[in-house]
């Protein structure tokens, strides 16, 4: 048994993901965690959607230690250093240029809560209002402005203040498969007594990850963008956790063909988990004064240097982005022939790219109770919605498909057992008996 007694002794009672995975992990390689005792566990994790090439990725490791071998600058607050400038480059030149798009980048704090507080301070002072529309499940972040376009109840309650300027709407699905959300959303900005206070921006996720991983519609996003025209508002995306190439394209919003005024990413952005953070920006709304909005931890060039790595080893050709979306019908298939073998039980799967969600009823904690079990055959998963009912598979994007298949059949033995010690299903399909 490996000594926790410190952990629990000295650090807050706030600490969250060591209560589900209590190891004391000690090393890390591709999308293997390995704890103290020498045991692996395969990653369907990836620090939260931090780690999309998985950990101490070679490719990545090699240009940092190269960086620090020559004395690179590892601190610069927002001062002009030469990794900073090749970063801007390599995004210019492999993201921006190729779709023929305009942005201003602004560095903020070094965490996605950093870059949304940006985001919403700057929709502000562009349209001169206070209110954001969010939406129902979303989640943006856990400071005093990013909190209060956070829609989920554990973390609005610890706030400690009234949460506002903020008018949640229902997101895609939210009301049923068939009921268009955004006629609600429509119908009171039109409505003058609606109550609805005229926002300055509206702001979303594509995909929902902590949420659930709920998926909005191309259809439902570009009315979305519709609607923000003809209203006068911004769109902001937030990209932190479903950005970078977790969908399959690298920017989570280009197959609905929309251009938001805002993105911000954060999570996967320097590819091998330093801490960074970016509001991309179109040219027109950049009224930022000098130092309006600062940060001392906004210039790791650490995170720079592999950030621009991670572009030029990735996102240079479209061999990368079809991969991924190999692997995501990998992912898919299987979990709906998982699904296909419990019927009536009220699992099912959602999701975009390889962020899957395995959707559970919700009763006596089952996703939760998979998950532990999970990590006890040595998968580590976690758990996301309103009542913790889904299942998030989240593997990096590099993972290979032996080991992407093995934690699946790990998944699946877990669902097996937990489902038949409930009493909620009897096991139908044995397990390999399936058509991959």
């Amino acid at each position: 048994m490996m000594d926790l007694k410190i952990f629990d002794r000295m650090e807050s009672e706030v600490r969250g993901y060591v209560r589900s995975f209590p190891v004391v992990f000690s090393q890390a390689r591709g999308s293997v965690l390995i704890d103290e005792a020498g045991r692996e566990y395969i990653d369907f994790f990836s620090g939260a959607g931090t780690l999309n090439y998985g950990h101490n990725n070679q490719l990545l490791k090699e240009k940092l230690i190269d960086y620090l071998n020559v004395d690179g600058l590892v601190h610069g607050l927002d001062m002009a250093t030469g990794a900073k400038r090749y970063f801007m480059e390599t995004f210019e030149r492999v993201l921006l240029k190729p779709r023929s798009w305009q942005y201003k980048l602004q560095f903020t704090g070094p965490t996605g809560t950093n870059a949304v507080e940006a985001a919403l301070k700057l929709a502000r002072q562009v349209k001169g209002r206070q209110n954001i529309i969010s939406f129902t499940h979303g989640f943006h972040g856990v400071s005093g402005g990013s909190l209060a376009v956070t829609a989920n109840a554990k973390f609005r309650s610890a706030a400690g203040v009234t949460l506002g300027n903020t008018t949640f709407m229902p997101y895609d699905g939210y009301l049923g498969p068939d009921v268009n959300t955004l006629v609600v959303l429509e119908r009171m900005l039109d409505d003058p007594s609606s109550g609805l206070d005229r926002p300055a921006a509206v702001i979303v996720e594509t995909v929902q990850g902590e949420g659930g991983v709920n998926v909005a519609t191309r259809r439902w996003l570009r009315d979305l963008e519709r609607i923000c025209r003809q209203y006068d508002m911004l769109l902001i995306v937030d990209d932190i956790q479903v950005g970078c190439g977790r969908t399959g394209s690298f920017f989570s919003f280009e197959p609905a063909g929309i251009r938001p005024d805002i993105i911000t990413l954060s999570k996967s952005l320097s590819g091998f988990g330093l801490p960074m953070s970016l509001v991309m920006m179109k040219p027109e709304i950049d009224i930022w004064k000098p130092g309006a909005h600062s940060g001392t931890f906004r210039g790791n060039n650490l995170a720079f240097v592999t950030a621009a790595q991670a572009l030029d080893s990735y996102w240079t050709t479209a061999a990368f982005p079809e991969d991924i979306r190999r692997k995501e019908e990998l992912v898919r298939d299987w979990l709906e022939n998982l699904v296909h073998g419990y019927p009536g039980t009220g699992l099912s799967v959602r999701g975009r790219g390889l962020i899957q969600g395995l959707v559970t009823s919700g009763e006596a904690g089952i996703a939760n109770q998979i998950a532990h079990k999970c990590f006890e055959r040595g998968l580590v998963i976690e758990t996301s919605g309103a009542n913790d009912e889904v299942l998030k598979v989240l593997p990096s994007l590099t993972i290979s498909d032996e080991m992407l298949k093995h934690g699946l059949e790990i998944l699946e033995r877990c669902v097996g057992e937990v489902l038949a010690a409930t009493g909620t299903s009897a096991h139908v399909l044995k397990f390999g008996g399936k058509r991959r």
